[in-house]
């Protein structure tokens, strides 16, 4: 899913954090993120989308993503929600929602991006694109049909093809 980026995260600031973020609202694109944050013995993954990518994953992904597999609910159930205290970094505020596992990005005010668990990304983004590709507006319905109706049927086709081989 788009591009990779490891990073080395120390608290309380560290300029990478601001880096990645601005590289990632400037490419415009998911970008998977390695956090290591100082302190912690496992890498958090995630995946940073831009907020009109995720809004238009969230328009066509027609239900919202499954909560919680089997290994997840022992997981969560061991896990008191982290506090939701923002983190600054540089022009970026990273706001982690108590609920669910997304991190909002802010710049000056404005959500930019969220930072996803990486199934979650995935399952949106197959979501909307399945669902984005087998919807017409009424037009586009109409038109195809008329270019359905005007094509040969595969009979005919292979026929043709056949007689031209022959001469």
């Amino acid at each position: 899913m788009g591009i990779e980026i490891d990073v080395v995260v120390g608290y309380p600031i560290n300029n990478e954090v601001e880096r990645v973020l601005g590289l990632a609202e400037a490419v415009g694109e998911p970008v998977t993120v390695t956090f290591l944050w100082e302190g912690r013995e496992e890498a958090e993954r995630a995946v940073l989308v831009p907020s009109a990518t995720l809004a238009l994953w969230e328009h066509w992904a027609p239900t919202a993503y499954p909560t919680g597999g089997a290994g997840e609910e022992n997981r969560a159930a061991a896990e008191e929600p982290e506090l939701a205290h923002p983190a600054e970094f540089g022009a970026f505020t990273l706001f982690r929602r108590r609920a669910g596992r997304r991190t909002a990005v802010a710049r000056e005010g404005v959500v930019v991006a969220e930072l996803l668990d990486p199934g979650e990304a995935h399952w949106l983004q197959e979501k909307a694109r399945h669902v984005r590709q087998s919807f017409m507006d009424p037009k586009q319905k109409a038109a195809f049909e008329e270019f359905l109706a005007r094509q040969a049927s595969p009979d005919d086709q292979s026929h043709a093809g056949s007689s031209v081989a022959d001469s």
